[in-house]
């Protein structure tokens, strides 16, 4: 039960400012649930739980939730401007949320009320280092991805080459309890993309210039510098995988005494540019482990393809076993992570989204998103394709509902952005709810976040956006 001084020292939410103009406020119909079943990832035990610990749900990075998400029953919205994305979101254990909204003025690390947003504790963080902003609305180091671990302690890379790691206090607040100095190994100029830990409890880091490495548990920093740029996070198994794409290859790390050992690489076909939509000259994906033995991500192929490779340290016959193309050739690429149950993945297509100027004045993207099956004899398959245009988001696969949420946006001059829900099965839109309007709710690679009461959050340009079911479906 939260405290009254916790309570007491809250700071009211002021709502992020929209021009809705006369643009509809929900289209469809409300959804009937009709549940996917997933044996959900293992928990890793070095992590907050599944689904509360980092921006892709869990250490699989799979997008997935067993709950429900909005239905669409009179959807409410309720914001909170801070003129800052608050990308990741996770979950203490009081179910408070606790994120890092990253803008102009620099990252913040912010405790949060989930129902009402008003802010119950904030803690600056280091100023996002000039040199490793290629571009303002690209560029993810300093805050962009941060988990939170299984004591309710965020831990948090930098521009700076460190690893903060802060705890909760009782007022509420943060106090830092570490700082992992990483800048002897990692380049003066470089940037910590993400920190994640193996399944032992190492921390793993991997830089935007393509160090790779660990911390051992007397503190020794491991490194190894791949040359090869890396974009985005990471993912882990129980059994000691390290599952990192840069812009050249994917691969398997493995933790050994004194070294970082890759235990196998493979390339991909890549054009070697960054296509409008794209954050790096590469895969755009954090690989997604499916089930006990495969991990997916995209390639940067003309067209782009879905790619599926057997995770095992030793495997017979072919590690790829999936090369699905998706979407057109000459409009096809993503910047953001597959949804993935153990046999089906979700691709979106965000070719066209070059910054918050290519989604104003009514303008938008190509669009599309993409559901591949693998197939039981081997190989795989395009089930079914949406032509709903999500810029930019990190969709999410609610499993209890059967439905995938995406953030899509409208071509009224109001720039209109809705919380769209697709049904998993079928690919249709079941229903669009209007989250906002106007430049403050374009949600800039931000992803979709469903929370433990099942509503969903979306950071944008303007802060964080929360749409929940206003009244409870009837039985």
């Amino acid at each position: 039960m939260r405290s009254a001084l916790a309570t007491a020292l809250a700071v009211a939410a002021i709502p992020i400012p929209s021009d809705n103009g006369s643009v509809a406020h929900f289209s469809g119909a409300p959804a009937t649930p009709h549940p996917v079943q997933m044996a959900p990832p293992p928990r890793h035990p070095f992590m907050a739980p599944n689904e509360r610990s980092n921006l892709h749900d869990d250490a699989y990075q799979t997008d997935t939730y067993q709950g429900l998400g909005p239905l669409g029953y009179d959807p409410q919205v309720t914001s909170t401007l801070f003129t800052a994305d608050c990308a990741s979101v996770t979950f203490d254990s009081e179910g408070r949320i606790v994120t890092v909204c990253v803008g102009l003025a620099g990252p913040t690390l912010r405790m949060l009320d989930p129902h009402t947003l008003n802010t119950l504790a904030e803690q600056s963080l280091p100023l996002r280092d000039p040199r490793t902003l290629t571009n303002l609305f690209t560029s993810f180091g300093g805050g962009g991805y941060f988990y939170l671990d299984q004591n309710d302690k965020a831990v948090i890379p930098t521009t700076t080459r460190h690893v903060y790691v802060y705890a909760e206090t009782q007022a509420p607040g943060f106090q830092q309890v570490r700082d992992i100095d990483l800048s002897g190994v990692v380049p003066d100029g470089d940037s910590i993309i993400s920190a994640l830990p193996d399944w032992s409890g190492r921390l793993w880091f991997a830089s935007t210039g393509g160090v790779v490495g660990y911390l051992t548990s007397d503190g020794k920093i491991v490194a190894r510098a791949l040359g090869e740029p890396i974009g985005n996070s990471f993912a882990v198994d129980e059994q000691g995988g390290v599952y990192i794409v840069s812009d050249r290859a994917m691969y398997r790390f493995e933790a050994r005494p004194g070294r970082v050992k890759a235990i196998w690489r493979r390339g991909y076909a890549n054009v070697g540019v960054a296509k409008p939509g794209q954050s790096e000259k590469g895969s755009g994906t954090t690989p997604t482990l499916m089930g006990k033995g495969l991990v997916s991500i995209t390639d940067n192929a003309d067209p782009m393809h879905v790619l599926v490779f057997k995770r095992a340290r030793k495997v017979k016959g072919r590690r790829l076993v999936c090369r699905a193309a998706v979407f057109a050739k000459g409009a096809s690429d993503t910047d953001q992570s597959l949804i993935a149950t153990p046999r089906s993945m979700v691709v979106e297509n965000n070719y066209g989204y070059t910054g918050p100027a290519s989604v104003m004045q009514g303008k938008t993207t190509t669009g599309g998103l993409t559901r591949v099956n693998l197939r039981r004899g081997g190989g795989c398959r395009v089930a079914w394709t949406s032509g709903e245009i999500a810029p930019s988001v990190v969709p999410k696969l609610s499993l209890g509902a059967g439905l995938v949420y995406t953030y899509t946006k409208g071509t009224d001059s109001h720039d209109p952005w809705y919380l769209t829900a697709l049904d998993f099965r079928t690919g249709k839109t079941v229903y669009k709810a209007l989250a906002g309007s106007g430049l403050g709710y374009n949600n800039n690679y931000a992803p979709i976040t469903l929370g433990p009461d099942g509503t969903a959050y979306v950071g944008t340009l303007g802060g964080l956006v929360a749409i929940r079911d206003g009244i409870k479906p009837t039985s």
